[in-house]
């Protein structure tokens, strides 16, 4: 939704994982809504990210754009509201492109809870990153 949470975190795993592999991609993330456009991750994502190594510099808040579903391959959702905000602004001949970040799960949104939420959402997001690779490879 706000890209300040799940969608950073995604995108600062993904990347360092991605590198680490030699895989060379294009990432960014994006919210649905434009709530914190212009804004840092959330201080809990980027503290617990950190902590495992991962960078989170020049990552700042956006909403999806149009021309994101004609220039990225893939566009995946942490949840299937927003997959369903996805799918209703993405042009009818692009939504192939559209898909979850983890098959038949969500990533749950940690904004309103304690730490121990982050920590789970890189618990996720570190074995979707590895699957993707795997996928890509």
């Amino acid at each position: 939704m706000g890209n300040i949470c799940r969608s950073p975190t995604a995108e600062a795993v993904f990347g360092h994982r991605f590198e680490a592999a030699g895989l060379k991609v294009e990432l960014d993330s994006a919210g649905t809504l434009a709530y914190h456009a212009g804004e840092t991750p959330d201080s809990r994502s980027a503290a617990a990210g950190c902590r495992r190594g991962y960078d989170f510099s020049g990552i700042r808040a956006r909403q999806v754009r149009d021309e994101d579903f004609e220039h990225f391959d893939l566009i995946l959702s942490a949840d299937r509201s927003n997959l369903s905000d996805l799918r209703q602004r993405c042009p009818s001949h692009l939504t192939y492109k559209l898909g979850m970040i983890i098959d038949g799960a969500e990533v749950p949104d940690p904004y309103y809870g304690g730490s121990d939420g982050f920590e789970r959402v890189l618990d996720l997001l570190e074995v979707a990153a590895d699957q993707w690779l795997a996928r890509l490879r």
